[in-house]
């Protein structure tokens, strides 16, 4: 734990350098934007972000592996950084201030896959961060605050909301449900809730380990959007799996809940067959 409580301390500093330089960049009148082979946009900024982070952990853990969404995976061992410089390139580019560095260190277990036991998520546009490391619990606090420790912050929890139509329900957008066999499903659950909104990448999660949402799901992502996610849900007493049940951020999607209501959220995002 005294190790976890380290590299806490460490991905704070990680995420003022990003948060520093993505700022710098936001809303600039002459910010480069290129299209990657996925015709998804990056920017001057998210490399940038990358590579300033990547160079920190080069000088202070360089024993460590790297994975980013920008360069890919440095080195190997049972310790690895999982980086999204900017979640939410598509708002950034355009003055939305609702994106995010996301910063995770993923550690191998006994039976060799890895899971998250640090995360943090900072949200320098909106002024807000979240963080968490395993068995420490899950806080929240402004941007720019000196920390010197878990207690810098306000503790987190997810909610106690146990039905479907008191849930308020967190997604990014339509695109992905239908391919995916999965949009009766989707929609059928919008109408079963509450309260539906479409926040959009980071956000979602975060509210749901605050507790201000009680579910929320994605149909695709990648590691790197989900690892820092992951363990702050999760160290909020929250549940997190891909929408096939499987524990943690790696199966390709992703669904995370207040935990009461998680296996009705599979089931109604599940496949439909004809």
């Amino acid at each position: 734990m005294a190790e976890h409580h380290d590299d806490l301390r460490f991905a704070h500093v990680l995420a003022d350098a990003a948060d520093a330089a993505t700022m710098d960049r936001f809303q600039a009148l002459d910010l480069k934007v290129e299209t990657k082979p996925d015709m998804t946009p990056v920017s001057e900024a998210d490399r940038a972000a990358e590579e300033l982070i990547r160079g920190h952990l080069h000088r202070e853990r360089p024993a460590d592996a790297i994975l980013g969404e920008e360069y890919g995976v440095e080195g190997t061992g049972p310790r690895r950084w999982v980086i999204d410089p900017i979640d939410g390139t598509k708002n950034y580019v355009r003055g939305v201030p609702v994106w995010a560095t996301l910063i995770a260190l993923m550690e191998e277990g006994e039976d060799g896959t890895f899971a998250p036991v640090v995360g943090v998520v900072s949200a320098p546009a909106l002024g807000r961060r979240w963080w968490a490391a395993r068995g420490l619990g899950a806080y929240t606090g402004r941007t720019g605050q000196e920390r010197t420790g878990m207690e810098a912050g306000t503790r987190i929890h997810v909610s106690q909301v146990a039905k479907l139509a008191d849930a308020s329900f967190a997604y990014s957008s339509l695109s992905g449900w239908e391919e995916r066999g999965r949009l009766d499903g989707f929609l059928d659950l919008t109408k079963s809730c509450w309260r539906t909104r479409a926040y959009g990448d980071f956000w979602p999660y975060m509210m749901v380990a605050e507790g201000a949402v009680d579910i929320c799901a994605e149909p695709e992502l990648s590691l790197w959007d989900m690892a820092a996610n992951a363990i702050v849900v999760e160290e909020a007493g929250g549940t997190f799996t891909g929408l096939d049940g499987r524990p943690g951020p790696h199966s390709g999607n992703a669904a995370a809940s207040n935990g009461l209501l998680h296996e009705e959220l599979l089931t109604r995002l599940a496949p439909r067959t004809a």
